[in-house]
């Protein structure tokens, strides 16, 4: 019988497998959604703010099931592995989209990047769930910053490797991106494989479980409310601007496949050169204190990438802004775990996910909003002084979070 100790290495090694064949699915296609739908198939700057923000309030509605699923599931991994295996079937959908009418392409692709986030939506719930089970305490900043590092050299050399492809082809042709779809179904199937290949240890649910728990649970706990405050302040801020780097990148700067490949690979480099940083910068401060940091290095990439159309200038941003994503990705995660407990876990997730989800079908759209209203530079300022704003946010949380900790050393309840 396997020891906890090599149960979790087989673990662990599973789940770096298991991510980086996700990061190479979502390289070879969410990447590409925006540069797809423009170049392509003719899609319009509502529509585009469309593909960021429709899957959130997809997501929403899947968050709100998935709450009541998670809590009645006594095993975590078959669950996970049907909804991943679900939502790469989507990539076909996508891959016969160029067979359709040509008044309806645009809008058929924006519905199934966005129909594709509910069972994408189950898949992530129940992943961070299953994975925050498996993985110790003492283990979670070291093992997640390893795994996001190897996840994202993955997926930089993938996308090094698309972008030298696609220079090959003119940008309107959707043979590339076909295949691509493809491809990325391919790789699902081995992300499902790797991820059923993981250990789990079935739980046994009380009576009482078996009722419909919608994860009202997770409000009465305050570090948690904090957390939420903070953490969605934070993404309303950082998500407004993502439709608008693609419409800045491809309609401004005039970025082909071959750059957006390489924009993604400089803000690759700035995460693999950073993860581990941040990894241990959060052990010696804390995860709460280093999201302030983290806040206010996001704050500026907004600003910086419209001061130039320079295309070097513009990978150069990216690798600037690929450090700060790098520690939020590692720090919001973790935070998360930190602010729950084991028995309230799933609530606490499926919650702050079914907000995250309306915070991010609102935000995009206020951006798209903003930048019809007024300019790409207003928009995209905005989105700065936001974001600046949430790093204040995060270190009242920081405080909070330290006076917690005093008062349990001092014997006091905390609050």
């Amino acid at each position: 019988m396997n020891s906890r100790s090599n149960v979790n290495q087989l673990n662990e090694k599973n789940s770096k497998l298991n991510g980086a064949a996700t990061t190479i699915v979502l390289s070879m296609s969410n990447n590409y959604f925006a540069l797809f739908a423009i170049s392509v198939l003719g899609a319009t700057n509502y529509q585009v703010g469309l593909i960021s923000s429709l899957p959130q309030i997809v997501g929403m509605i899947a968050m709100v099931l998935g709450t009541i699923l998670m809590g009645r599931l006594e095993e975590k991994k078959k669950f996970t592995s049907f909804s991943f295996l679900f939502t790469r079937i989507f990539l076909l959908g996508m891959f016969m989209v160029l067979y359709l009418p040509e008044d309806y392409r645009a809008w058929v692709f924006v519905i199934l990047v966005g129909l594709m986030n509910l069972p994408g939506s189950f898949a992530n719930l129940s992943w961070q769930s299953f994975i925050g089970d498996l993985v110790p305490d003492s283990r979670r900043s070291g093992f997640f910053s390893e795994r996001n590092r190897v996840l994202t050299i993955a997926g930089m050399i993938t996308t090094l490797l698309i972008g030298l492809a696609l220079q090959m082809f003119h940008p309107s042709n959707p043979v590339p991106y076909q295949a691509l779809f493809i491809l990325a179904f391919m790789f699902g199937l081995i992300e499902v494989y790797f991820l059923n290949r993981h250990i789990e240890v079935k739980k046994q649910k009380a009576i009482e479980k078996k009722k419909l728990h919608f994860g009202w649970d997770a409000y009465k706990h305050k570090p948690f409310i904090y957390f939420l405050i903070a953490g969605l302040f934070f993404n309303f801020g950082w998500q407004m601007a993502w439709p608008l780097f693609n419409i800045y990148n491809i309609n401004v700067a005039h970025a082909t496949g071959f750059w957006i490949s390489l924009f993604t690979v400089g803000n690759q480099i700035g995460q693999v050169m950073s993860f581990k940083w941040w990894g241990k910068m959060a052990d010696k401060y804390s995860n709460a204190k280093m999201l302030a940091v983290c806040a206010v290095g996001m704050a500026v990439a907004p600003t910086m990438n419209i001061l130039s159309t320079n295309l070097i200038y513009l990978t150069m941003v990216n690798v600037f802004s690929g450090v700060f994503v790098a520690g939020t990705i590692l720090l919001l995660f973790n935070q998360l775990l930190e602010v729950t407990k084991e028995d309230n876990r799933s609530s606490c997730i499926s919650q702050y996910n079914i907000l995250l989800a309306i915070v991010g079908f609102v935000a995009p759209q206020v951006g798209v909003f903003l930048l019809e209203q007024t300019s790409m530079n207003i928009a995209m300022n905005t989105s700065s002084l936001l974001r600046l704003a949430s790093g204040a946010v995060f270190l009242v949380f920081y405080v909070y979070v330290r006076k917690q900790k005093v008062l349990q050393r001092n014997g006091g309840q905390p609050v």
